[in-house]
């Protein structure tokens, strides 16, 4: 599975002011890069909770099953409120939308996209388009994941000449991310 995100949140308003007066900057220099640190701190969210805080559109790549190979399949990224688009993926790129009547869309009361093919393959993959996050803004977002983003986009900012000091956020901010985590089983 290949996931793409076509259309990032807009984080320019809101977000970058929360962030700015945590920081205490009031120069808009800086806005591109802690607009930046933003994203890759609701990008760690996602990879330390299993779930995307902030509503995206989104493509994912799948291999096109056979009906009675697998049945219903899960897209990987959760929670997802909409699948709007499925098409069929050719080896040269090229996509062309499938008949509704060739699959069946269904979203789980978990937040899970799902998805089934109902005809026999034309291609080897399909491209799934759909919306997914837990909220459409940023004053949406439930406070505690929204400070840890918070806190963490300003935690990079500070260390950003530093060096890696590793990919895990720190303990605080998944103490404030915790009660948001997916657990999976191996």
């Amino acid at each position: 599975m290949k996931r793409v995100i076509v259309t990032r949140p807009d984080l320019s308003g809101s977000a970058l002011g929360e962030l700015k007066d945590w920081l205490a900057i009031t120069a808009g220099r800086d806005d591109a890069t802690l607009e930046a640190l933003l994203h890759s701190a609701c990008d760690m969210c996602e990879g330390f909770t299993g779930l995307m805080p902030l509503e995206n559109q989104c493509e994912e790549v799948h291999p096109a099953a056979p009906p009675g190979h697998g049945g219903w399949r899960s897209l990987a990224t959760h929670p997802v409120s909409a699948i709007t688009q499925i098409r069929w993926l050719a080896d040269d790129g090229s996509t062309r939308p499938l008949e509704a009547s060739d699959y069946r869309l269904d979203l789980g009361d978990d937040g899970c996209g799902l998805f089934r093919l109902t005809a026999a393959p034309q291609e080897s993959r399909i491209v799934i388009r759909f919306t997914a996050g837990l909220a459409p803004g940023w004053t949406g977002l439930p406070d505690g994941m929204r400070h840890g983003i918070l806190r963490l986009a300003a935690h990079l900012y500070r260390q950003r000449d530093r060096g890696d000091e590793g990919s895990a956020p720190p303990l605080a901010i998944a103490a404030l991310w915790r009660p948001w985590r997916r657990m999976r089983l191996a």
